[in-house]
């Protein structure tokens, strides 16, 4: 009833002065439509970052996976520790808690094989690591989860919708393995969908803000402990991932881009989870988190990146551009190390180009 005394016109029942109006489903309504964009969204840039992957580079890495096996345990091994000790030392919420480990235990994003490719790491341990840990991430991220939440589950805190979050991660394969298909079968075509994946990857994360913002509104009343949760947490990734590539005897390239890797999480992918998962009433506590981690970890990994392009330009141009671009022209030759081309020794052959000396 308004202030005039007469009932609203969608009022299902009027006695008198009194009067009962439905519930509006505004909000039911647009947690569906996001959950529905969210994932279709999710689904092309995975299918994108398939796109990204040439089957014999791949295999090379597998082959040899040392690099691969590096990365593999500071994706699955020190991320999710470390959302745990940061949950543990911060004393957050339980939901929250889970939130936190899910970010550590999601995969690579493909931002990071960007970013490789501006600090001048490795193109293909980057794009293979990111690769691999999306599909590893399907039995590794319910194994985390069920290590690092038994605190709060154990107590009766918190149920972890194990259900869910299959299924999310089930329904990644599906669109990356088509877009690995595709760029074997049409490069062109490929790169012209990574590119519009890439675009993608970012309109979705303005996306979930805005209409998380709608839906979520106390969500942005954020807890200072979530603050500084997402700024230590990307910066412990970087860092770790960086000195246990070093430790492993690692080249300096290979080092960058482990850390990368380590640091830089598919946060598409735990946003989706998050809205796909958890009740209205959980989301106004952790939904945020997400955004807050992709904002420090692409701050964090432009400051590394600037730190490092007054070095690379000091490359000498030879270098640095067959680094960076490929196929290589015929009048190139390749030394070969122990892992492949080693860019540092590229020279010219005797069978130069005209214009070329």
């Amino acid at each position: 009833m308004d202030n005039s005394g007469v009932c609203l016109a969608n009022a299902t029942v009027c006695n008198g002065s009194s009067c009962v109006v439905p519930e509006s489903n505004f909000n039911a309504i647009l947690s569906t439509v996001l959950s529905t964009v969210l994932t279709s969204l999710l689904a092309l840039v995975m299918f994108s970052m398939g796109c990204n992957v040439e089957i014999k580079k791949f295999l090379g890495h597998v082959k040899r996976p040392w690099g691969i096996c590096i990365g593999f345990l500071c994706q699955f091994g020190i991320m999710p520790l470390t959302g745990f000790i940061l949950s543990v030392a911060f004393d957050i919420l339980p939901v929250q808690a889970v939130v936190v480990i899910i970010m550590g235990c999601c995969p690579g994003g493909t931002s990071s094989n960007i970013l490789a490719y501006w600090v001048d790491g490795d193109m293909d341990l980057s794009i293979s690591m990111t690769t691999c840990s999306t599909v590893l991430a399907l039995g590794m991220m319910p194994l985390c989860l069920l290590i690092y939440t038994k605190l709060w589950v154990n107590s009766g805190m918190i149920v972890i919708p194990f259900d869910n979050i299959g299924i999310s991660l089930v329904a990644l394969i599906v669109p990356v393995s088509i877009g690995i298909f595709v760029n074997h079968k049409w490069p062109r075509q490929a790169k012209i969908i990574l590119k519009v994946g890439s675009i993608t990857g970012a309109l979705l994360i303005v996306l979930i803000a805005v209409i998380g913002g709608v839906l979520y509104q106390s969500a942005w009343i954020i807890e200072p402990k979530l603050w500084i949760i997402g700024t230590i947490f990307p910066l412990a990734g970087y860092s770790l991932g960086f000195f246990l590539a070093r430790l492993a005897g690692q080249s300096w390239d290979r080092c960058r881009t482990v850390a990368l890797e380590t640091g830089m999480q598919n946060t598409q992918l735990c946003s989706t989870i998050v809205q796909l998962s958890f009740t209205p009433e959980e989301l106004n506590l952790v939904f945020t988190f997400p955004l807050i981690y992709s904002v420090f970890q692409l701050f964090l990994a432009g400051v590394f990146v600037g730190r490092l392009s007054g070095p690379i330009r000091n490359v000498p141009l030879t270098h640095r551009w067959c680094r960076r671009e490929a196929p290589w022209p015929d009048y190139l030759v390749f030394q070969y190390d122990g892992d492949g081309v080693n860019p540092c020794t590229v020279g010219f052959s005797q069978r130069t180009t005209s214009g070329v000396d």
